[in-house]
């Protein structure tokens, strides 16, 4: 399966997906995760990110392997540092922290990550990876160590993608933070999206399908959903009925 290719190919013809994002932090057995795969499966889910900016638990793996077990969704690793790698999922995004000056993540975990990448089959995401302010601290800022791009630079998210682009990155990912105040504005997500021409991630803070819609509008190509499903599973519902219709009247 070529996850990326397909995200790609998607991207061209302005088909958009949901991607469903489990934190093994929260989960404390994999059993409780069964109603979400249920509702990712019937609600036409996309992909699977597992993983967190900090995991203090050894259950990545189990996380993995039981959503694999129950459901034929993609499951994408979406890892903090190079501790977070699982054979028995079906990718990893290879997030470079491009809007940080933190070299570590910039490149450090990779060299330690490449070769143990080199030896499995999971499939490697070239991936550029922006934080955007979202109103305070989250964890990835504080773990990190970065600054994440003041809200209303807009010119300034846009040449940062256009720099991971031209350094061959395949995704480009406007991330808010986990459990972010405030969602990325419709505004600096366009200007990205008018900048670049890969495949645009966009998550944190996308708590309602209102925002979830404008988003879309606004040039995402994947939105991540993950904090808010703890507080209301529904809104699952409710913003893949809206992707399916986006979906259909593009194809149609």
């Amino acid at each position: 399966m070529q996850i990326l290719k397909t995200l790609e190919n998607r991207c061209r013809e302005g088909k958009k997906s949901i991607a469903v994002l489990v934190d093994p932090d929260k989960v404390d057995s994999p059993e409780q995760l069964n109603p979400l795969l249920r509702l990712a499966n019937e609600n036409c889910v996309d992909f699977f990110f597992v993983g967190g900016s900090l995991v203090t638990t050894t259950n990545l793996g189990e996380v993995i392997k039981h959503i694999k077990d129950n459901v034929s969704i993609p499951v994408v690793i979406f890892p903090g540092s190079s501790l977070q790698i699982d054979a028995s999922a079906d990718a990893l995004l290879f997030l470079s922290l491009i809007s940080g000056r933190n070299a570590d993540l910039l490149i450090g975990q990779h060299v330690i990550a490449a070769p143990i990448l080199k030896n499995n089959k999971l499939e490697v995401m070239p991936t550029g990876y922006i934080l955007i302010n979202s109103g305070k601290t989250t964890s990835v800022a504080y773990i990190s160590n970065t600054m994440p791009i003041p809200e209303d630079k807009f010119s300034l998210a846009a040449c940062t993608a256009l720099a991971g682009e031209m350094l061959g990155l395949r995704l480009i990912y406007l991330d808010a933070g986990s459990g972010a105040e405030n969602e990325i504005s419709a505004k600096m997500i366009s200007t990205v999206r008018k900048t670049v021409g890969v495949p645009l991630i966009v998550g944190g803070g996308i708590n309602t399908s209102r925002k979830a819609i404008t988003a879309l509008e606004a040039g995402a190509d994947v939105i991540v959903i993950g904090n808010a499903l703890e507080k209301d599973p529904n809104l699952l519902t409710e913003i893949s009925d809206k992707v399916y219709d986006w979906n259909q009247s593009v194809a149609g």
